[in-house]
């Protein structure tokens, strides 16, 4: 093999094991509860042969077909310039497919799943936690009242360090989860060779058998069975960090067999013990796979993996909101970046916080991680049925396929997914409200700021004077001072408020007047090259465009000193910015509902100025109000 291809081999593996310690902690958690929740959860199995093979089986082709086939293998293909998650795809299918008449539900459905997540991101954290801290009761059970006070001092740790970053902890994440998932790989196998037959469990008829069996039972089981499957939807999101090629490869080769191999060891050691040894360790498997004097290490090595675990799953939450501003679903945050080198490990304060908050109440009100799994798994479902939905119109309207092929295809996996969604759906009266209620407040806040920045973009083109009107109506009649003067602009046509209100109270205008509008593309990056573009209006007028991918940071100074344009460069403390501050009217014909209007009126309040949003210095911002009807 030459050189080069010995660089790539290792820098693939490299970018695999980074993957293992980001990427797959919340899926490989799972074990701690999943086999656990399925026979002592909401609806209780018997602990025998037939139930144990069954649970087994349906875990493993759970996996092979939701997170291996769907997600691995299907979805990871459909990356938007590398990027995945429901935003990213959408954003692809919306480019592809254009304006059509079904264009508004595909958004639609991606909103949905992203509003779900902010469920799953709250959730995740508290069960993933609390499971692990509860692994101390199996070492001693007079610590069972130190389990909640013990799993707060760790969550509120956790988002206390969030404004540090990730940057030097995450060198040991990958460590850390290698040894874990080499750990319970171990653990399983000592029982697999213990009790060889519960390697029948890879035969679907079990799977098959429990359902005939049982009906209406099987099917409820299913709601515990998918918390094996958690974190599938993580995967697709966090692509872009580490690409497809490595991420397949830390799943096929290591996480996926680490995990089967637990599960499978979990039954097996049930299998073989006696009715009342069966019914002591069914309250917590995971840890009675290690001898006495090792679960307390285990205990320790678990939480470890937890806490990394939330740690990728509140990094998630702050990605996803930056996608949504960038995209125009969410108002502009306050966005702190916590490395100089990587762009995308940022920090979002309101976010961090309001994830904290609710985490907390959820640990206080469920108490343990049993009561929260009747809460879990339904964003999760509903994401990734959402996400079947999109496969299809990826299938028939990006990839061409045939009609009479995707049908099928997409049927067998809404099927799969559809069962597990609806089993789910009878948690709702035990906890499964929680994620339902958060996705729905989400998705209202997230749809009323797209329509209500939509109405207000259209009311102010329809009140705007054309650009090059402007200019030749300003030409020889308005006194000129020295400097630059750029009026940022949200839209690419029309002459900004800002400009109109400063010609009017201090009537005087720059010798440089440069109108400047930022513009999010459909892609992830746009390249540094095709960043601007100028047009000269004539008199010292000028209209640029920036644009920015959806995934990266609108340093508006930066793009402005990298280049000279627009007849010089640009010296910052010879140029002003200014800005239009809107107060919003109730119209005599609303284009929302009065309470959507006030909700869209309170999130422009307490959105973070464009000055901090597009990091424009401080002192050299002058903002000018004026007044929209929508």
């Amino acid at each position: 093999m030459s050189a080069a291809g010995q660089d790539r081999d290792s820098a693939k593996l490299k970018l695999a094991a980074g993957a293992i310690g980001i990427v797959f902690g919340d899926i490989g958690t799972s074990p701690l509860y999943a086999f656990r929740e399925t026979f002592r959860g909401a609806h209780r199995l018997p602990i025998d042969d037939l139930h144990i093979l069954g649970v087994v089986s349906l875990i493993f082709w759970s996996m092979t077909l939701v997170v291996a086939i769907q997600y691995v293998t299907i979805l990871m293909r459909a990356d938007n310039n590398g990027q995945g998650g429901s935003l990213a795809l959408v954003a692809l299918l919306q480019r592809n497919i254009g304006k059509s008449r079904h264009g508004w539900l595909v958004v639609m459905l991606g909103v949905a799943a992203t509003a779900l997540f902010y469920g799953d991101s709250m959730i995740t954290p508290a069960i993933s936690v609390l499971s692990s801290v509860e692994g101390l009761t199996v070492v001693d059970s007079r610590l069972d009242r130190f389990v909640i006070p013990i799993a707060l001092v760790l969550l509120v740790g956790l988002f206390i360090l969030q404004k540090r970053g990730t940057e030097k902890v995450g060198a040991l994440f990958a460590p850390v989860m290698i040894l874990y998932f080499t750990t319970i790989a171990g653990l399983g196998i000592v029982q697999i060779f213990g009790t060889p037959e519960i390697l029948w469990a890879l035969n679907p008829w079990y799977a098959v058998n429990f359902f005939i069996t049982d009906q209406w039972y099987a099917f409820l089981a299913l709601g515990s069975v998918v918390l094996a499957v958690t974190g599938a939807e993580a995967l697709y999101s966090d692509m872009g960090h580490f690409g497809r090629g490595p991420m397949k490869l830390s799943w096929f080769g290591f996480v996926m067999p680490c995990l089967l191999l637990n599960y499978f060891g979990q039954g097996a050691m049930i299998i073989g013990m006696g009715d009342a040894a069966a019914e002591e360790a069914i309250l917590n498997p995971f840890f009675f796979l290690a001898p006495e004097a090792y679960r307390l290490p285990l205990v320790i090595l678990a939480t470890c993996a937890t806490f990394i675990a939330s740690q990728a799953v509140i990094s998630g939450a702050f990605s996803i909101t930056h996608q949504a501003i960038q995209l125009g679903f969410v108002p502009r945050l306050s966005i702190r970046h916590t490395s100089d080198e990587h762009s995308g490990q940022i920090y979002i304060p309101v976010v961090n916080w309001a994830l904290m908050v609710a985490v907390i109440l959820l640990v206080l009100t469920f108490q343990n991680s049993s009561n929260l799994a009747s809460a879990y798994g339904i964003a999760v479902t509903g994401a990734v049925t959402i996400d079947t939905l999109l496969m299809g119109v990826l299938f028939v309207g990006v990839w061409r396929w045939k009609i009479w092929l995707a049908i099928p295809v997409v049927l067998l996996f809404l099927i799969v997914d559809g069962a597990y969604f609806a089993a789910n759906l009878t948690k709702v009266p035990d906890g499964g409200w929680f994620p339902l209620l958060v996705g729905a407040i989400a998705f209202t806040l997230l749809t009323t700021w797209a329509k209500g920045r939509q109405l207000m973009r259209q009311r102010m083109t329809e009140a705007g004077l054309p650009l090059d009107i402007f200019a030749k109506s300003a030409r020889g009649s308005t006194a000129r001072v020295p400097g630059t003067a750029i009026f940022m602009n949200s839209g690419s046509k029309g002459t900004p408020s800002a400009l109109l209100h400063n010609i009017k109270h201090n009537k005087v205008l720059h010798e440089r007047v440069v109108v400047l509008t930022v513009q999010i593309a459909d892609v992830p990056y746009v390249a540094e090259q095709d960043r601007c573009s100028i047009e000269e209006l004539g008199d010292g007028f000028f209209r640029v465009i920036l644009y920015y991918g959806f995934m990266q940071e609108t340093d508006v100074p930066e793009a402005l000193r990298r280049r000279e344009m627009c007849g010089g460069p640009f010296d910052m403390m010879q140029t002003s910015f200014f800005l239009s501050r809107q107060t919003l009217l109730s119209a005599d014909n609303p284009g929302m509902m009065v309470w959507r209007e006030k909700l869209f009126a309170w999130m422009m309040r307490n959105a973070a100025t464009p000055m901090e949003f597009f990091r424009l210095p401080t002192n050299r911002v002058v903002e000018l109000g004026s007044q929209v009807e929508i």
